[in-house]
């Protein structure tokens, strides 16, 4: 059985050694510890400066990648929820994470590193099956995405897609 400092020690080495997200029920599993210590080991690590992202499917370290990252405003209704994130990856973009503006409590961010279909079908799906909102049902549809793209001419293919099927955010003129 590995101490603490070392699991986290681990943990920390797997993280960096990967871009897909690996959940704390398979470093549980790994470790032969229950997942609770494993959420309480990568709290350490973030107290100790090391910048862990909890994504639906696992944790991640920020900013492994060499990727540029763009904010882009949409609006969208739940129906098409796919389309919006179908059209960003196929055009090159990885969905880092959603944000709105919310009257009371300000900025609200989920993170969803989201970078292909297999994955916007695994969020479509666990989508459905719950009963949870859309962060962007709290602002009438429109809300933000953090985007990693490799090249400036793959924000511009995102943007252009988003334009063609009505979701990426123009303001209107009154």
């Amino acid at each position: 059985m590995l101490s603490g400092p070392e699991r986290r020690e681990k943990i920390l080495t797997a993280l960096q050694d990967t871009e897909k997200p690996i959940s704390a029920s398979a470093f549980a599993k790994e470790f032969g510890v229950s997942r609770q210590i494993v959420v309480g080991d990568v709290a350490l690590l973030r107290a100790s400066g090391v910048e862990v992202i909890a994504t639906a499917r696992g944790y991640l370290i920020a900013g492994i990648n060499e990727k540029k990252v763009s904010k882009l405003v949409v609006q969208h209704t739940r129906q098409e929820t796919a389309l919006e994130l179908q059209t960003i990856v196929e055009n090159g973009g990885e969905i880092i994470d959603v944000i709105v503006e919310h009257p009371l409590y300000g900025e609200l961010t989920g993170q969803l590193h989201i970078e292909n279909q297999a994955e916007v079908v695994d969020f479509i799906t666990e989508y459905e099956k719950s009963n949870a909102s859309l962060l962007s049902e709290l602002t009438s549809g429109i809300h933000l995405h953090t985007i990693a793209y490799k090249e400036a001419e793959d924000l511009e293919k995102i943007k252009a897609a988003l334009k063609k099927v009505g979701i990426l955010y123009e303001a209107k003129e009154h």
